[in-house]
């Protein structure tokens, strides 16, 4: 099948990667022109474990190229996937002048049935606005459909090639089928199509992501009155995630959610339901607690220190706002980096690959290290926000040495607390004793 995939970030990357190695013919294109020429060199503008490697591999083969002649590329397809930014406006809806302008491109380019799909995370009733644009520039036949991604940065290339579920939302049975089609070879073995109307298509994204944010803000929640009442959250983590009615992924208190994805999704869901006279009071629980969440561990460094962090050195460990990524959107390390340097601290950091990312934002106001161990040399604190695997087992005994004082904060539970405070630093968690 002749694919195009308009916008070249990281849906549409993956998305473009994956139905190229399946056997489609893609052509991802993009407005960005030093953006084509980077990926027609073979240089991935972002990191993902094993893009790179796809990328050549199906480039080699002929089935992937990259264009920024994107009417050219809207007549060559069959179908069309707009893969294109929907940015969050300062009121917390979602800028869709992107997606409409690619609509009008669409349809001034329109030569024969086509199926136009939306991977974009879009508000309710976006296909219906599509359809409506598409058709004012053309009478030939076309169908609209909405196919959210669940892709998790860091594991997206398997979740595209072996999805827990698909999601085809359409009004057309006939781009229905063609979808179907184009899933075949990714569903095969299972049953995770799930075809609706594009208008429950398009809430299913947000309801996922909502429900998702929602048990990690319950658990972060959890997590400080857990350690107001001197339990331990990680025992009771495990406890009520072996109920099967609950189960245990998404229960991990932390410092707060970040990314592409979630912050923007709630906010955009709450301004969708204003719009129709609802109010999403759990949703907007949820967000509450993240962004209180997110100063969690300045607020306890703060207190430790008696508020003296003026002068004071500070490693943070872990920039993006997961691990296996570069993405630094909505980083909880952000945040904090914020807070120390308004308190007057100097920051010495550390992460496996976001450092130019941060660099580009933060320029030369904190020190960038090679290693956790250089990040901790002089510091009175060392932070750990993003559990990168380099930090799981690091030497205490060596960083003991390194730092001026053996203040440490676990911003992810990834040890036990024994372990640390049996080298003699002082050791605070999320929610434990």
């Amino acid at each position: 099948m002749k694919l195009t995939v308009i916008g070249t970030g990281y849906v549409g990357l993956v998305a473009g990667v994956g139905f190229a190695d399946v056997g489609n013919d893609v052509a991802c294109v993009d407005v960005d022109a030093s953006k084509i020429a980077r990926l027609e060199r073979g240089e991935v503008p972002i990191y993902e474990p094993g893009l790179d490697t796809l990328i050549a591999s199906n480039v080699k083969a002929g089935r992937l190229t990259f264009s920024t002649d994107i009417a050219a590329a809207i007549r060559a397809a069959e179908v069309v996937i707009i893969a294109v930014g929907t940015p969050p406006r300062a009121d917390g809806s979602a800028d869709l002048s992107a997606v409409f302008a690619v609509a009008e491109t669409i349809g001034q380019n329109m030569n024969g049935f086509k199926v136009v799909v939306t991977k974009s995370t879009v508000p309710v009733g976006t296909a219906d606005r599509i359809e409506q644009i598409i058709g004012r520039y053309t009478d030939q036949l076309f169908g609209v459909a909405s196919n959210p991604e669940f892709l998790k940065e860091g594991a997206a290339i398997n979740d595209f090639m072996k999805p827990d579920r698909v999601v085809i939302g359409s009004n057309s049975a006939r781009a229905l089928e063609v979808l179907r089609t184009l899933y075949t070879p990714l569903v095969r073995t299972s049953d995770g199509l799930h075809t609706m109307d594009a208008r429950s298509a398009e809430l299913t994204k947000y309801a996922a992501n909502a429900m998702l944010a929602t048990r990690i803000s319950f658990m972060n929640d959890l997590a400080v009155l857990s350690e107001k009442l001197g339990a331990d959250i990680e025992q009771v983590r495990k406890a009520v995630g072996a109920d099967p009615r609950v189960g245990p992924k998404f229960l991990y208190p932390g410092a707060g959610f970040g990314g592409s994805c979630f912050p923007k999704d709630i906010a955009a869901l709450q301004h969708i339901a204003k719009g129709v006279g609802h109010e999403l009071e759990v949703v907007r629980a949820v967000e509450s607690v993240n962004h209180r969440q997110k100063r969690l561990l300045f607020e306890k460094l703060r207190r430790h220190l008696d508020g003296e962090l003026k002068g004071r050195t500070v490693a943070v460990w872990g920039l993006a706002f997961k691990p296996k990524t570069d993405d630094i959107r909505e980083s909880p390390a952000l945040v904090l980096i914020h807070d120390l340097l308004e308190a007057g601290a100097r920051v010495r950091a550390h992460d496996p690959v976001a450092m130019d990312n941060v660099r580009a934002q933060l320029g030369e106001r904190i020190t960038y290290c090679k290693d956790m161990y250089e990040a901790a040399e002089g510091a009175d604190a060392a932070v750990l926000v993003t559990e990168w695997q380099d930090y799981r087992q690091p030497d205490f005994a060596r960083l003991k040495g390194l730092m001026r004082a053996p203040v440490l904060l676990d911003g992810r539970n990834i040890w036990e607390p024994q372990e640390p405070r049996s080298f003699g630093f002082w050791y605070s968690a999320i929610g434990r004793p």
